[in-house]
C-alpha cells in the first residue's frame, strides 16, 4: 500500500479535502477582515466532509482496485460540483456592494480532483500490470 504512488496522490486529497479547509478561508471582506471559513455554510461542509471520507476509503481500499477506482471517479464529481458551487458564489460576490477578496480555499477542490486523477492513472496502470502477469501465467 505505502510503495505505491496512488497513496500518495489519495493521501493528498484526504489533506486538500479534510485538513486545509479549516486553515484556509474560502473569501474574506476587505471592509470588516473577516474570513469566511467553509463551516459557515453546511452544504460546503458536507461535501468536503464526503470527499474527504470517499479519499479515506479509497486509501484503505488498496486491496480492491477497481473499488478504489470507482471511489476516485465519485469523488471527481463531488469535487466538481463543489468546485461548481465556489465558483458560482464567487460570481455572486463580485457583484456586492461590499468589495470581498476571495481565498484559496476555494482553489482546494482543484487539487483535490488534478490528484484523484493521478491516482486514477496509476491504479489503472497498475491493473494493467497484474492483467498482463496474469495472461503470462
Amino acid at each position: 500500500m505505502i510503495q505505491r504512488i496512488q497513496t500518495l496522490y489519495l493521501v493528498l486529497v484526504a489533506i486538500a479535502s479534510g485538513i486545509l479547509p479549516f486553515v484556509f478561508p474560502l473569501w474574506q471582506d476587505e471592509v470588516g477582515e473577516k474570513k469566511v471559513f467553509f463551516m459557515e455554510n453546511m452544504t460546503y461542509a458536507a461535501l468536503l466532509g464526503l470527499s474527504f471520507t470517499l479519499a479515506l476509503l479509497a486509501l484503505f481500499g488498496y486491496k480492491k482496485r477497481q473499488n478504489q477506482f470507482v471511489l476516485n471517479r465519485l469523488n471527481i464529481i463531488l469535487n466538481l460540483i463543489l468546485l461548481g458551487l465556489f465558483v458560482y458564489r464567487s460570481l455572486t460576490l463580485s457583484g456586492e456592494e461590499v468589495a470581498s477578496e476571495k481565498g484559496i480555499g476555494i482553489f482546494l477542490p482543484i487539487v483535490a480532483v488534478v490528484c484523484l486523477v493521478l491516482a486514477n492513472r496509476a491504479i489503472k496502470k497498475d491493473e494493467e500490470l497484474v492483467k498482463s502477469v496474469d495472461r503470462l501465467r
